[in-house]
Formats: C-alpha cells, structure tokens, sequence
C-alpha cells in the first residue's frame, strides 16, 4: 500500500499491474453474523474443492494429536445471477469467487469460531425436541485477522482485498448508527512503546489504497480507521485514538493493512457503524441492539462496491 519511487523498476511494475482489469478480490470479514447477509445474498453452499479445505482438514488433523484446530474453516458454492456469474464459498474462511466474461473472481473469508470458548445454545424449538447444541465464538481481533489474511493471501493470490465489517464511531466526528465509512488511513491504538522509533512501529500508521472515484460514485463517508484488541477503550487508548484523528474504531483493520502492506496487495477498508462510542448507551449494549441492521447497510454497501469495482483497473478506482 505504501507508494513506490516513480522512476524505479518497482514503481514501473506498480504502474502495470494497476492498469490491469483487477481479477481477483478478497474480501476479511471478522463476524458470521457481518458475513452472513452476503453469504444468503449470492446463495453459496459448501465447496470442497478449494485449496482452503485442504488447510482446514490438516489443522483437524494436528488437533486431533492436542495441538491446533481452534481456527477453522468451510468453503461453500453455488450459482448466483446478477450480470455475472457467481460461484462461491462459505465458512469460517468465507471463501467465495465469482466470474463474470474478465474471469473476475470474489474470494470472501470470515475467521470461524473458536470452539475452545463455547456457549450452549438451546432455543426453544430444539428443547421441545430434547435437544442442544454448543457452538463457538467468533474468532475476532487482530491475531486471527493477521492470520486469515495471510493464509487467504498465499493461497488466492487476490489483486485486491476489502476488509469489511462493523466498527464505533464518534458523535463529534458527525457519525451515527448504519453510517459507512471507507478508511483513508488505518492505525493501531493499543500498541504502546514508549522508545523513539518503537512507538512509531507501534501506532503503525499506513494509508490505505487510494479510490477516489468509488469514494465519490458511491457517496461514502471517508475517515480514519484506529484498531485494537477491545471492544471498550481505556484512557491511554482513547488518547491514542484521538491522537490517530480517528473517525472509526474496530477490531481487524490495522492488522489486515499491516498483512496486506507486508505482501504488497492493495487494501481498503468498509466499516458501518453500530455504535457511538463517545454517546449516551454503554458500547457492548449499543453494539449488539444494532449489529443485525447495521450488517444489511454493510452488505448493502460491500455489494455497490464489487459492482463498482467490476471490469476496472486498480487506478480507475
């Protein structure tokens, strides 16, 4: 993500793969629930044929020996019609591609559940039946995303990624619930080293991929993107976010573009808001009453991108 030197051999490469119709895209996702209304909107079911498959059935392997297997993950596919052809997969990586007459392929992955942390899940019509189940929690934060992204990255090769989900925001930065914003800078704000040049590496402050005609075709909201590893903010975090000059609050983004930059693929960055983190409600209680609306404004808005992006070139964005 970070610019190269105009007149070297690097920056002629940049400038050719840029004026490239872009044919592949990944898309991170951190929640089921935030991925899910793009998983039913493209009708995908289970694929087996992927490389990702692969990895996953290797992991239930080695955790079968007391090792690996909290992070998982299952592909689905399926025809979908919407002046192109989809085919796809689901999981826990998400993992879906699309084709249309370029050969554009979708690549959607969502980190699975941590089933070391389960929670007994019980409604009622599976009680009167005599029945219960546990399920997982979301693999969300940094670590998993850093991970899903690399492994996501080596195995499709993407020309683009979309790290895509909910995210806080703030009532003096003009904001409200179901707004959508795409990140112009991405940074970290719980990373604190107070040694010269250490605390710089630890803020981790990167642009993202410059699209300056999605942002205004789309009538988006531009704004900077802070990361951490907590819902809530401490003091020191709520200093560095605004010492970032952050618009927007979540979980994944810094370390997808940290990841990203690090391998030279191009990112962006969808964030809707659930929640105002400088209001009135406490931030898990805002979160949760709004998740399931603000997802349908995500999906919503992840859909008019990858339309926009269709048949174009890295630097037509």
């Amino acid at each position: 993500m970070a610019p190269h030197g105009e007149g070297s051999e690097e920056a002629m490469v940049v400038q050719d793969e840029n004026r490239k119709p872009i044919s592949s895209i990944l898309i991170v996702i951190a929640m089921q629930t935030e991925a899910m209304p793009i998983v039913n909107k493209f009708q995908l079911k289970e694929d087996l044929d992927s490389v990702l498959i692969r990895q996953r059935m290797m992991m239930i392997q080695v955790s079968k020996r007391g090792a690996l297997g909290q992070i998982s993950w299952r592909l689905q596919r399926s025809p979908y019609q919407l002046s192109m052809a989809w085919k796809g997969s689901k999981s826990g990586l998400l993992c879906t591609e699309f084709l249309k007459t370029i050969n554009f392929h979708l690549h959607q992955i969502h980190t699975f559940q941590d089933t070391q942390y389960q929670f007994l899940y019980s409604p009622v019509q599976d009680m009167d039946m005599g029945y219960a189940f546990y399920l997982g929690v979301d693999s969300v934060g940094t670590i998993s995303a850093s991970l899903v992204t690399y492994a996501a990255i080596q195995a499709l090769q993407p020309d683009l990624i979309i790290n895509a989900g909910t995210a806080g925001s703030f009532k003096v930065k003009g904001a409200s619930i179901s707004d959508v914003f795409l990140a112009s800078d991405v940074a970290f704000h719980d990373r604190r080293i107070p040694i010269p040049v250490f605390d710089l590496y630890g803020v981790g402050s990167r642009q993202s991929f410059s699209t300056p005609n999605l942002l205004k075709e789309l009538n988006l909201k531009a704004g900077k993107l802070s990361t951490g590893d907590s819902l809530d903010m401490s003091p020191q975090e709520e200093a560095s976010i605004v010492a970032n000059d952050a618009t927007v609050k979540d979980m994944e983004g810094a370390a997808v573009a940290y990841v990203a930059d690090l391998l030279k693929v191009p990112a962006i960055f969808i964030k809707a808001v659930t929640d105002i983190v400088d209001g009135d409600k406490p931030t898990a209680e805002e979160f949760l009453q709004n998740l399931a609306a603000v997802t349908a404004a995500l999906e919503q808005a992840v859909t008019q991108v990858v339309d926009f992006i269709n048949g174009k070139c890295l630097s037509e964005l």
